[in-house]
């Protein structure tokens, strides 16, 4: 390796580098190879392009960085540290130790100064993608000539093995499409990953004739080892393309400075180990002994910085202060965006249904979606190809526009899986409600996103149809069998699979109410009839995750019969045979488990008494879980098996979920 005249620069590059190292040591996990190789574009970025406020790391208008490598961690909590943030070096030494802030990749909303939870490798890239998107919205919506109080760039450090993941490469083609401008990526070709040099398995690709095929801005930086000037100047460069989002190539060296595992995948995912890192330092000039160095000169240089940045941030205040004045409606609107806040009178505006119309519950949520755009410019809208299908469109607002920001309908194409990523990363970004929506079975393409939004208490929609073997002739590659139970098994997530539109009203009204996570709506394309309410309970019990939508007139049900979506009108039907027969039968509408959970002890006893031991689930889609609700002694009308290509009605009939099973299943547990 090429020697280098130690200055300021360079020792603060050895100080990422070494702090990293060290932490990586102590716990005796992680990935240094890295944080030796990616510190100077590191460095460079955080340094002199950067615009963030340490003390206020949740400035609206600061640029957004995104460690897409998140293996690469030490590198980034030893840049905030270094930077001033909250991150103290007890923060620095407990790396990868239990209830640190420090873990072993990136989390959202556990260390200050972490923008998105990575590691999963394409999600950043994904994710940061998103995070440009909701920059140029809210530029449009809120920016007034003299007063831009949104302008940030969106920046992240990508690698190999992300440039090779398919989600990055939907995300990167939707970028490129959409000219975000305000979107640089910086690629770490290192040409290793964990099983060895990418020769193995990317020697015929060049990433940098893709990415201007897809329609970005390509540089490449040869030696990003040393030479930080050519890095800065790729990164003015690439501020200046206004029309094309940009890539920098940063040739670099995994584990720069280790004489005995550069360029090699061992220092990839293992410590150096005390010797080698003593060689390590030693190559690259490091003259301290102690480990968790920080030298006084580096100090006082990252304070300089810290100063310019927090004037930065001042000098936006002075400008958003005279927009308050100028501006005080929209003020007032920025500030209910960025708390989540709900107008006072969202209710109003839902749209009635009669009883007896007929419609789908995609229907209903199409009909109220538009209803409360309107009422909430804050939300955008997107669909993976399948819009005319799945109905989550926002009529006359527009196909969104990348350079403007302007337009609220979303086209992701045929990427379903950079769809849910890319969503993620407008969660994270914050201010703009993000909707995306496929056929429920395609969520299998988003699941890594949507499990990662649960993870982060993301606040992003997911309208779901097609929801189960009703959706007939397309056969069992459209249509959910374990899809339901799959989400529900994912911590966090919020799934509402509503009987009829008045249900879906509900929950519609709940999941806006409760903007702290992820939410799944579940909807039909068949048409159902509107419930009568008159006959039947109040729909408001949706907002409990179970009611009581039917009961005996003397309330002594024998038996319960479980059911959601468009099986409770079927479990309704069987509740009347069954009357007929003279058996006393409860029905519960369970459109959403999770919630149904939270509830007291009290209000679940009372929708499901633990004295009924006979109950019987109804629901098109795996049987496994009902157990937790009816019992190892109940009976679970379901599908355990894949579907099959038919009309819907008939597949219905031929997999049992009918009135006249459900009847068969009680009077059998009865006996």
């Amino acid at each position: 390796m090429t020697k280098v005249k130690e200055n300021i620069d360079q020792l603060c590059i050895n100080t990422i580098r070494t702090l990293s190292i060290d932490m990586i040591n102590r716990a005796q996990s992680g990935h240094p190879g890295m944080p030796l190789g990616a510190a100077p574009m590191a460095y460079v970025l955080f340094t002199r392009h950067l615009r963030f406020n340490p003390k206020k790391p949740d400035w609206h208008d600061r640029d957004r960085f995104v460690l897409a490598g998140g293996h690469g961690s030490a590198m980034l909590y030893s840049m905030l540290h270094l930077c001033g943030y909250k991150l103290s070096m007890k923060d620095i030494k407990n790396f990868r130790q239990l209830d640190s802030i420090t873990p072993g990749h990136p989390e959202f909303l556990l260390t200050p100064g972490v923008e998105a939870t990575t590691g999963p490798l394409g999600q950043g890239e994904a994710n940061a993608v998103g995070m440009a998107i909701a920059e140029r919205a809210l530029a449009n919506r809120f920016n007034k000539s003299g007063l831009n109080i949104i302008g940030h760039y969106t920046y992240s450090i990508v690698t190999d093995g992300g440039l090779m993941e398919g989600v990055s490469a939907e995300a990167a083609s939707l970028a490129g499409h959409l000219k975000l401008g305000k979107l640089i990526y910086l690629y770490d070709a290192n040409d290793i990953c964990l099983d060895g040099p990418i020769s193995l398995t990317f020697s015929t690709e060049n990433v940098a004739q893709r990415f201007k095929a897809y329609g970005w801005h390509v540089q490449t930086v040869k030696d990003g080892n040393t030479d930080i000037d050519a890095i800065d100047k790729a990164i003015i460069k690439a501020k200046e393309e206004t029309s094309k989002p940009s890539l920098i190539i940063v040739k670099t060296t995994i584990g720069y400075g280790s004489p005995h595992k550069a360029n090699t995948s061992s220092c990839h995912g293992s410590p150096l180990g005390k010797e080698e890192t003593k060689l390590t330092k030693k190559e690259l000039g490091w003259n301290y002994e102690k480990e968790f160095y920080i030298p006084q000169k580096v100090k006082a240089h990252f304070k300089k910085f810290e100063k310019k940045d927090i004037a930065l941030y001042n000098k936006w205040q002075v400008m958003f202060n005279k927009y308050k004045k100028k501006y005080p409606e929209l003020a007032k609107e920025w500030k209910r965006v960025w708390t989540r806040g709900i107008p006072a009178d969202i209710n109003k505006v839902f749209p009635k249904f009669k009883t007896g119309e007929m419609a789908g519950t995609r229907h209903a949520s199409k009909k109220i979606l538009n209803a409360v755009a309107a009422k909430m410019p804050e939300i955008i809208v997107g669909a993976g190809d399948v819009a005319m299908s799945t109905l989550a469109q926002l009529d006359g607002m527009g196909v969104f526009d990348g350079q403007s920001g302007e337009g609220r309908n979303i086209y992701y194409g045929v990427r379903e899986h950079a769809m849910g990523a890319i969503a993620n990363g407008v969660a994270y970004h914050g201010g703009i409600l993000p909707f995306v929506s496929s056929y429920f079975t395609f969520t299998d393409y988003m699941r890594p996103a949507m499990r990662l939004a649960a993870m982060n208490n993301l606040n992003v929609f997911y309208i779901v149809t097609h929801d189960s073997i009703a959706v007939g002739e397309d056969g069992p590659t459209h249509q959910p069998v374990e899809h339901l139970m799959s989400l529900r098994a994912m911590p966090n997530m919020i799934v509402f699979r509503p009987a009829d539109a008045t249900e879906t009203e509900q929950a519609w009204k709940w999941a806006l109410a409760n903007q702290n996570q992820p939410i799944a709506f579940v909807f039909t394309r068949q048409k159902l009839p509107v419930i009568d309410r008159q006959k039947f309970s109040s729909v408001r019990g949706v907002i409990k995750g179970a009611y009581v939508i039917s009961d005996p007139p003397d309330c002594k049900a024998k038996a319960i019969i479980i059911a959601t979506g468009s099986e409770v009108h079927i479990a309704l039907d069987a509740q009347e045979i069954l009357a007929r027969k003279g058996i006393k039968t409860r029905v519960v509408s369970m459109p959403s488990w999770e919630i149904f959970e939270k509830q007291s002890a009290k209000y679940r006893e009372n929708v499901l008494p633990s004295s009924i031991k006979a109950r019987v689930s109804v629901e098109a889609g795996v049987t496994t879980g009902w157990e937790k609700w009816i019992g190892f002694d109940g009976a679970a009308v379901g599908v355990d098996e894949f579907g099959k290509s038919a009309p819907g009605d008939v597949l219905m009939k031929d997999f049992k979920i009918t009135s006249g099973n459900i009847v068969s299943k009680v009077m059998k547990l009865l006996e």
